[in-house]
C-alpha cells in the first residue's frame, strides 16, 4: 500500500513539473525566443519608491532577456571630456560633442581630432552646454550639421538649436546660425532636454525640458510655452507646416507634443517610422513613450514617480483621461539618456531592438519591442559601472556609446 502511494505521489510530481516546464515555454513573449531560452526574472530587483501601480500588464518590470549571440566591447578612446552626443558621419567616423562647447571627430582608429571651432558660445553651467548633434541627410552634398545647446540670454537660459557647414578641412564650422530658441528663457541650469533627430520629411524633432523647478513645471502643460515639449521645425527653425497646433492662435505653432519632463532620448523606428522617446522622471517614473502628434504626455499632472524629498507630486495620480500612458516605465530610475534602434547589424536577434544609454543605471538597456509593447529587457555593460550618456549605431553596424567619464565604447559581434 505504501509503495502504491509513493508511486502515485511521484507520478503527480513529475506531471506537475512537466506542466510547469511547458507553461514557461508557452508564456514566453512573442519574440523572446530570439533572445532567451526561458522566461527570466525582471532585471530590476530593487524595491519601488512610488506606491503607483502600472496601468496595464507589462508596463514595468517585464521578463528579462539574454543575448545568445557572442558579442564583445572595447574602448575606442578614453580621451574625451564630458561627451554628450555621438553620431556617425557618412564615412563611418564619429562626431562627438563635449559639454563644455567642443566638437570633435573620432577616426576609426580612435584618433581624436582637434577642437572644431566656429560654434556659438554655450552656457555649460549645471546640465547645460553643447548638447546633441545630428547630420543632415544630404551631408555629402551640403556638409550641414545641426546641434542643440544651452544659451544664456539677458532673461536667463534656454535650449537653442543652431546649424552650420563643416568646412572641407574639418577645422571649423562655417556660417553658424541659431535657428530656434525654446522660449521662455529661465534663470536656471537644469532640464534642457535637447535631443534632435530628423523625421522622414526633412524636418527636425527637438526635445526640451521643463527646466525642473516648481515654478516652471506647470509650463509643460501650457501650449504657449516651449518648455517640456517635443517641437517639430524645418531646417530653418520654422514650425513644420502640418504641426498639430499651427492654427491655434493661443499655442506655439512649433509644438508637436507636450506634457514632458526632461526628454534626453529620441529615435525613429527603422521599420514603422514612428518617433520614440525616453524621458527622465523624478524619483521613480522614468518613461519610454511612443510619440503621437498633438498628444499630452501628462507631466506634471500624472507620474509614476515622487519628489526627491519623498513627498508626492501634485494629486499623486498616474492616470488621467486625455493623457497618454508611457509604453514602459522604470521605478527606481535608470536615468535614460540617448537612445538608438538597432537595424541591419550582424547580431540578428537585436534587429529593431531599442538601446538606451543609462546614467544612474550604469548600463546600456536593451528593450525588445513587439506590437508597440516591451516584451523583454536586458542590461549590457553593467560591469563597466559607467554613466552612459548617448548611444548610436555606426555605419559599420556596431553600437557606439559615450560615457560621462570620457570614454567611447564599441559594442560588436565577436
Amino acid at each position: 500500500m505504501k509503495n502504491n502511494i509513493y508511486i502515485i505521489l511521484l507520478s503527480s510530481f513529475l506531471l506537475l513539473a512537466c506542466a510547469n516546464k511547458n507553461s514557461s515555454k508557452n508564456d514566453l513573449p512573442a519574440d523572446a525566443s530570439t533572445s532567451a531560452t526561458q522566461v527570466l526574472p525582471p532585471v530590476e530587483t530593487k524595491a519601488k519608491v512610488s506606491d503607483q501601480n502600472p496601468a496595464f500588464e507589462g508596463q514595468t518590470r517585464i521578463s528579462g532577456a539574454r543575448t545568445k549571440t557572442a558579442y564583445s566591447h572595447k574602448i575606442i578612446t578614453d580621451q574625451l571630456t564630458k561627451p554628450w552626443s555621438v553620431k556617425s558621419l557618412p564615412d563611418g567616423r564619429l562626431l562627438i560633442t563635449e559639454k563644455e562647447g567642443v566638437l570633435r571627430i573620432i577616426a576609426n582608429d580612435g584618433k581624436v581630432s582637434k577642437e572644431i571651432i566656429g560654434l556659438p558660445k554655450v552656457n555649460d553651467a549645471g546640465q547645460g552646454g553643447l548638447l546633441d548633434i545630428c547630420v543632415d541627410p544630404d551631408f555629402n552634398q551640403n556638409r550641414m550639421l545641426y546641434w542643440s545647446y544651452a544659451e544664456h540670454t539677458g532673461k536667463g537660459n534656454l535650449t537653442a538649436v543652431a546649424k552650420g557647414k563643416l568646412s572641407n578641412d574639418e577645422l571649423k564650422i562655417e556660417n553658424a546660425i541659431t535657428v530656434y530658441r525654446a522660449f521662455p528663457a529661465y534663470d536656471g541650469t537644469l532640464h534642457y532636454g535637447s535631443r534632435i533627430v530628423f523625421d522622414g520629411d526633412g524636418n527636425l524633432y527637438v526635445s526640451t525640458g521643463e527646466r525642473s523647478d516648481i515654478e516652471t513645471r506647470p509650463q509643460a502643460q501650457w501650449l504657449n510655452s516651449a518648455l517640456g515639449k517635443i517641437v517639430r521645425i524645418t531646417k530653418d527653425g520654422k514650425p513644420a507646416a502640418d504641426n498639430p497646433f499651427v492654427n491655434n492662435r493661443k499655442a506655439f505653432p512649433e509644438i508637436y507634443t507636450y506634457g514632458h519632463r526632461n526628454v534626453q532620448g529620441l529615435a525613429i523606428h527603422p521599420v514603422t517610422g514612428d518617433l520614440w522617446e525616453t524621458e527622465m522622471g523624478p524619483k521613480g517614473g522614468d518613461e519610454l513613450n511612443l510619440i503621437r502628434k498633438g498628444k499630452n504626455y501628462g507631466w506634471p499632472t500624472i507620474t509614476y514617480g515622487i519628489e526627491y524629498s519623498g513627498k508626492t507630486i501634485g494629486n499623486n495620480i498616474s492616470k488621467k483621461e486625455g493623457m497618454k500612458q508611457p509604453i514602459y516605465y522604470w521605478d527606481p530610475v535608470i536615468s535614460p539618456s540617448g537612445i538608438t534602434f538597432y537595424s541591419k547589424g550582424e547580431i540578428k536577434e537585436w534587429e529593431n531592438n531599442l538601446f538606451i544609454a543609462c546614467l544612474s543605471g550604469n548600463h546600456i538597456a536593451r528593450l525588445i519591442i513587439e506590437n508597440n509593447k516591451v516584451v523583454g529587457e536586458e542590461r549590457l555593460l553593467a560591469q563597466e559601472k559607467e554613466r552612459f550618456r548617448d548611444i548610436t549605431q555606426g555605419i559599420d553596424g556596431a553600437l557606439y556609446a559615450v560615457t560621462d567619464s570620457g570614454k567611447l565604447y564599441k559594442i560588436f559581434k565577436k
